[in-house]
């Protein structure tokens, strides 16, 4: 057969073997994608063919673009600041990286997270790495969107504990360096707003995104994935997984009750029905992202599961009936760490913060 013979082989037989919506006693392809990384390095003028599955997950922006919040440099400077920006709480020790720590994979890897005067909130804290593509924010989904879920910690007395919209903008309109962040980002005649303070954080968060080794293997570099990490893809769609956990975000775009198929043990938070008041939501909760999972632990809305393999197999059996061997969960664990994926680090870091004024309000740790 002739070099391009193999080629057209090598993608046809890697097209089938992605097609259908079988789960169960399909055989693994791996192989297959092993013959089709072969091919391609002794064809480097090949170009690179979508490997199976990769209709279920789609391409990673560069940006989560949303038409209400138009990005701008200087806005993304403005967010940052605001991101590191713990005189955005009551005493001044808290802000949205405390508990969304960007040099961490955007979580503190604690259970719940202290807040003012170290009360704890009642759900573990979500990565805020890619969360801007979720179909919505929170555990129960009660934002639509990163700019309005900006606005809730801040307020919230376990949390930041501002008094009130009206607090938070005269600390930022008695900071001089803010006065000239806000003229920049939103020009108009009184551009320091709590919901302009939201959008700027928003569009910061809006470039948090983390390709990873899996994006390019969807982009079509099939040995981008080791064998392992190859065969616990297969296992991961085999096993039903993607009923969840597909889209660009591989979760995060659907809502879904907690104990689908057998009862969650111990669960007393409601989740989505205490927000919308159906009875019929009641244990539904926001699937979460998979990107970057095996770096953010613990694990669900309680954050009571500190091991990721332990919480693959409460999925499997509680979401989809089924009671994995360790080898089968081993294999989809592979798998999810290909989703680690890195943030730009200078774009992350933390800034220099504008100095305070005389006026100011101080810490209050009441």
């Amino acid at each position: 057969m002739t070099r391009n013979g193999m080629v057209l082989l090598a993608a046809l037989i890697a097209t089938t073997a992605g097609c259908g919506d079988s789960n169960e006693g399909a055989e693994a392809p791996t192989p297959v994608a092993s013959e089709a990384a072969a091919v391609a390095e002794s064809t480097p003028e090949a170009k690179p063919t979508p490997p199976p599955h990769a209709a279920l997950f789609g391409v990673l922006p560069e940006v989560a673009e949303a038409e209400h919040n138009p990005i701008t440099d200087a806005k993304v400077d403005l967010g940052r600041m605001l991101y590191y920006e713990p005189r955005l709480s009551k005493n001044h020790d808290i802000s949205c990286n405390s508990c969304h720590q960007l040099d961490n994979f955007g979580v503190d890897s604690e259970p719940t997270s202290p807040g003012h005067k170290g009360q704890l909130g009642g759900r573990n804290s979500p990565t805020v790495l890619n969360a801007a593509l979720h179909v919505a924010q929170f555990w129960d989904g009660r934002e639509p969107h990163v700019e309005a879920q900006a606005k809730g910690p801040v307020l919230n007395p376990v949390e930041m504990a501002m008094s009130g919209p009206d607090a938070v903008v005269a600390t930022l309109k008695s900071i001089p360096g803010y006065v000239d962040g806000f003229a920049k980002a939103f020009p108009g005649e009184d551009p320091v707003t709590y919901d302009n303070m939201a959008a700027a954080i928003g569009a910061f968060e809006r470039k948090l995104l983390t390709p990873s080794p899996f994006d390019a293997y969807l982009g079509g570099d099939v040995a981008a994935l080791n064998d392992a990490q190859r065969a616990g893809l297969e296992t991961f769609v085999a096993t039903g997984c993607t009923a969840c956990h597909s889209g660009v975000a591989v979760g995060g775009a659907m809502y879904q009750k907690l104990g689908l198929v057998e009862a969650w043990p111990n669960i007393t938070d409601k989740g989505r029905s205490e927000v919308t008041g159906n009875a019929a939501e009641e244990y539904f909760f926001k699937v979460p992202s998979l990107r970057n999972i095996a770096k953010t632990g613990p694990y669900f809305h309680d954050g009571k599961t500190a091991e990721l393999t332990v919480a693959v197999k409460m999925m499997a059996k509680h979401q989809l009936g089924k009671e994995l061997a360790d080898d089968e969960v081993a294999s989809i664990v592979s798998f999810l760490d290909s989703l680690t994926g890195t943030v730009d680090a200078k774009y992350a870091a933390k800034p220099e913060l504008p100095p305070s004024s005389d006026t100011t309000p101080k810490p209050d740790p009441t």
